[in-house]
């Protein structure tokens, strides 16, 4: 990613709708396994911009917060937003002792990591997780998907759920909870990415930039649509067979084999 693009995130992760959206399918998702615990320590890994970090206080109350990112940029922001346990590393080699968190998240870190660096990158939430610590992982989703948007990203894959989940497993993790997301929106993103970009019938490049202003009234329209998809997600019986993104909920062993 260049340096604007995380001039953008850092703008945007506040209201964009595809931000506020997503953290609501989050907490749909993630609630149900994190009751309330106000000593629980979380890591962001590969935290970008902060937004998140913030937002994970929900699930922390008076534990800690700790975020890592690869990005000197990304960091930047990080602080400037007022966050201090961060540290530049890559997600690949957590700098933290094993068994140390309770809740360790993944927002879209796969997709820019290559096939091998996924795999070590799950085997090192998986080990600095107690056992019975919780993993949130969301990458994006379907290879056919890759376009200019994932280029502008540095996109190295994209996951099927199966794959998700079979690289969770072969780490060591327990399944708790899987579906795709941002669903209803996935016709329209195909179009707009392998089409209209294809074409020059729209802007090339990542999607993650402002509105333009005469479109602005869509934020709200399209933050409903994902919220309407955090209301179904509110059902654990709900499993969305296509979608934008793929998501994995995942528990480290209580009695972790090895």
């Amino acid at each position: 990613m260049q340096a604007e693009d995380y001039e953008y995130l850092y703008a945007l992760e506040e209201d964009f709708w595809w931000f506020a959206g997503m953290r609501a399918v989050t907490s749909a998702l993630l609630d149900p396994f994190c009751s309330e615990d106000p000593d629980r320590t979380v890591l962001d890994a590969g935290c970008g911009t902060g937004s998140n970090l913030a937002w994970l206080c929900r699930y922390a109350d008076r534990g800690a917060i700790f975020g890592i990112d690869l990005s000197t940029d990304a960091l930047r922001f990080c602080r400037t937003g007022g966050h201090g346990s961060l540290a530049r590393a890559s997600v690949t080699a957590l700098p933290f002792s094993a068994e140390h968190f309770d809740l360790v998240t993944s927002f879209d870190v796969l997709a820019q990591l290559s096939s091998d660096e996924g795999k070590s990158a799950v085997g090192e939430m998986f080990r600095v997780l107690r056992p019975g610590g919780i993993s949130f992982v969301r990458t994006a989703a379907y290879e056919w998907m890759h376009s200019g948007h994932d280029e502008a990203l540095g996109t190295q894959r994209r996951y099927n759920l199966d794959d998700l989940e079979s690289l969770l497993a072969g780490a060591g993790f327990d399944l708790l909870r899987s579906t795709y997301a941002n669903s209803l929106l996935l016709p329209i993103a195909a179009v707009r990415r392998l089409v209209l970009k294809r074409t020059g019938l729209a802007d090339s490049g990542s999607d993650v930039k402002p509105l333009a202003r005469g479109l602005r009234w869509l934020n709200g329209t399209l933050q409903s649509v994902l919220d309407t998809e955090a209301n179904l997600l509110g059902s654990a019986r709900i499993k969305l067979p296509a979608g934008l993104s793929a998501i994995c909920i995942a528990q480290k062993p209580h009695k972790a084999s090895g």
